[in-house]
């Protein structure tokens, strides 16, 4: 049987971001942003498909620089992009070719580090010593 079994939504909020400028229409932003994501939740429980959905990330500015200082980015979408998804990643650059994904919060998962490297021939592990 042929059918599908992954929706990807590659940035979620950027066409919300776009449509609704500033302040003042934030709380239609959010709104509407939930709508969108009931509407996958329901296309994810009808048809038993997972759903992955990329996001954007701003810089926070008012976050005290220092080693005890709290994230210095966080995602676009607030809490109803974050109460809607299951489990959360954040991925970063490291070392060279190395990137990070971080178990932000998920319900079956513990948080944690790995990393990883995307090379020609595909995804890799890196050592502790920070090599392929």
């Amino acid at each position: 049987e042929s059918r599908f079994a992954l929706v990807i939504v590659d940035s979620a909020t950027a066409l919300f971001r776009t449509d609704y400028t500033g302040r003042g229409d934030l709380a239609e932003r959010q709104q509407q942003l939930g709508q969108f994501l009931r509407m996958l939740q329901r296309i994810v429980d009808e048809f038993g498909v997972a759903a992955v959905i990329t996001n954007q990330v701003m810089a926070t500015v008012d976050a005290l620089p220092g080693p005890y200082a709290g994230p210095t980015s966080r995602p676009v979408g607030g809490h109803v992009l974050a109460h809607a998804c299951q489990t959360r990643l954040s991925f970063r650059k490291g070392r060279g070719t190395a990137r990070v994904c971080k178990v932000v919060d998920s319900p079956s998962l513990p948080e944690g580090e790995s990393e990883f490297a995307i090379l020609p021939g595909g995804i890799a592990d890196v050592t502790k010593e920070g090599k392929l």
